[in-house]
């Protein structure tokens, strides 16, 4: 019986942390990609990169919004189309999306683990510094030397994708401007980044931060999401706006894509006159 419920215990995590989000209907839209070698992680990546419909049209400096799964088989052309309809409706502010494609999700988006059962979802995990290295000092530079960029920039992630979200802001808060987790895995390595959440607050710089996340009914997952939600209640770090969307009825499957645009809209939405 206990080694029934070791191999489904391991099997849902797998299921998490391998969490997929797009769709064989997903519209691909126009977009940029080229292929950029990692000293960091030591391999190419692919990058893919969609740009508003008025980029070309005017000289303006933009945001970039940063997201891991950003292959086109992934979560790119989603959210890309969502970023242009946003835009189009006058409700965000128009922004550069730069994807990030996969080769070794599982090992990029998780931090180290003392936990057996956690080492058991791939033959490499806890690469999540390698990949932060990777993002911070080699593929960043390369956007603001292809792309007109203002210099503000945030991270979008789901699942595993948003343990790397939230990781980051709280090991490099300074990194990005703004954060947006989806369902993140924070039950990893015995939900370590719950348990070191008012230690990594208590050092917060006061630059002003966003930080949108959202629980869905998920039983391994919303007890984490909830009680960080309540440890930035208690704790009130001054510099950093947040909003936690608690949504039981949603599905770990279903929560991206039913909360994107409000998360969208709270983090970069047009302030009403």
């Amino acid at each position: 019986m206990k080694t029934i419920f070791l191999y489904l215990s391991v099997l849902s995590m797998l299921l998490i942390l391998n969490c997929a989000n797009s769709k064989a209907g997903d519209a691909i839209p126009s977009h940029d990609t080229f292929e950029i070698y990692s000293k960091a992680v030591g391999e190419n990546r692919v990058i893919n990169v969609w740009l508003p419909e008025n980029y070309k049209k005017n000289n303006d400096k933009l945001p970039v919004l940063y997201m891991a799964d950003g292959g086109i088989k992934e979560d790119f052309p989603h959210i890309a189309n969502t970023l242009s309809k946003l835009i189009k409706q006058n409700k965000i502010t128009p922004i550069i999306l730069v994807g990030i494609e996969n080769t070794q999700r599982r090992r990029d988006l998780t931090g180290f683990t003392e936990i057996p059962e956690d080492k058991k979802i791939a033959p490499v995990v806890g690469g999540s510094e390698n990949f932060r290295n990777f993002i911070k000092n080699e593929l960043i530079p390369e956007i603001e030397s292809r792309y007109r960029t203002n210099q503000k920039r945030g991270i979008i992630g789901e699942s595993a994708s948003g343990l790397f979200v939230t990781e980051t802001l709280f090991l490099d808060p300074e990194m990005f401007d703004f954060y947006i987790a989806f369902d993140p895995s924070l039950w990893w390595n015995n939900h370590y980044l719950v348990r070191t959440a008012k230690e990594h607050l208590a050092k917060f710089p006061e630059k002003e931060i966003k930080f949108w996340f959202a629980g869905s009914g998920a039983t391994d997952i919303s007890p984490y999401t909830k009680e960080l939600s309540s440890i930035l209640q208690q704790e009130k770090p001054a510099a950093l706006q947040w909003n936690y969307s608690d949504e039981p009825k949603e599905k770990h499957t279903t929560i991206f894509r039913a909360t994107k645009e409000k998360a969208l809209i709270w983090t970069i939405g047009k302030k009403k006159k």
